[in-house]
């Protein structure tokens, strides 16, 4: 198996992984999922709605699904760096991402 194939494997493994973890915590609690998503309601609804042969076929596509989302230097250092307020350092990187705007659909 070349890297190429590997990577590609990979990919699919995060992607069924990330879709079956985002539906669980959209059913579980569909407000606090839609926040740690990152999410519309719409695109809530939808995911939560998938059938598990949606979900594989989903998860299948050589395209990463999930968006890393600590897309700021300010963000990823709240996780990062070492603090003596380490309790403090999660609610900060919350905060910043509350300020970001839920994913919409195109």
């Amino acid at each position: 198996m070349d890297r190429s194939s590997e990577t590609l494997d990979s990919i699919r493994e995060i992607n069924l992984s990330y879709l079956m973890l985002a539906q669980r915590m959209l059913r579980e609690d569909k407000p606090v999922g839609m926040f740690r998503l990152g999410l519309s309601s719409e695109l809530a609804d939808l995911l939560s709605g998938l059938s598990l042969a949606q979900i594989v076929k989903l998860a299948a596509s050589d395209q990463l699904l999930c968006l890393f989302r600590f897309d700021d230097h300010a963000m990823l250092s709240a996780l990062t760096q070492a603090t003596r307020h380490a309790d403090v350092a999660a609610t900060h990187a919350a905060i910043l991402l509350a300020g970001q705007s839920a994913v919409q659909f195109a």
